[in-house]
């Protein structure tokens, strides 16, 4: 597994109390992590600067744990997209457009069932399993949801996937294959415990 030297030498730094440190993170880090939330908020530009904030706080307040075995901008990530999820469950607001891991049948058949609402009903239950599928993405650990992410959101090849990690193509094959059985197990108990039928 690598380790991030360098991500781990800024957090030392940071936790240290080093003035720079902190200016060197929160310039290299405020518009990646900005670009991450805007892009699942809808683009609402509001709401993604305070998620952004909230989400650069609680790090700092998290940076004691933070190991360098991914790299400190996913670790990022992972707490963001926790903060994107509990943002939209305070606004009472869902994404209507869901990525989907489109390797996994039991998902997209879901989906697609309910692809054209034509009733106020039907218009509940696509939202409520496209939330569910999000909300099941967020829960994985950070480099299950960064991999199903770079693969199926951001289309990247497993070569690059593989080169991004440090780390082998059958290397990366595996992780990939943990990822989509992780999602299709957190996915599954969420839709049955609250019983979205399709």
């Amino acid at each position: 597994m690598p380790v991030y030297l360098d991500d781990k030498r800024l957090v030392k730094q940071l936790l240290a109390g080093d003035q720079k440190a902190f200016d060197r993170f929160f310039e290299e880090n405020f518009a990646r992590l900005y670009r991450f939330a805007i892009a699942r908020l809808s683009d609402d530009p509001e709401a993604a600067r305070e998620v952004v904030q909230i989400a650069l706080t609680r790090a700092v307040r998290k940076l004691h744990t933070f190991r360098a075995e991914s790299a400190l901008f996913t670790w990022l990530c992972a707490i963001c997209r926790n903060e994107i999820s509990d943002w939209l469950a305070r606004q009472g607001r869902y994404r209507e457009h869901i990525v989907l891991v489109e390797d996994l049948p039991e998902v997209q058949a879901a989906v697609d069932s309910i692809q054209a609402p034509d009733s106020p009903e039907r218009h509940y239950q696509r939202v409520e399993v496209l939330r569910l599928i999000q909300v099941a993405l967020d829960r994985l650990p950070a480099k299950y949801g960064d991999v199903l992410e770079w693969k199926y959101v951001e289309g990247h090849s497993v070569k690059e996937i593989s080169e991004r990690l440090g780390i082998g193509p059958e290397a990366t094959q595996s992780l990939l294959a943990r990822a989509k059985r992780a999602f299709a197990d957190v996915y599954s108990t969420l839709s049955e415990a609250t019983m979205v039928q399709p």
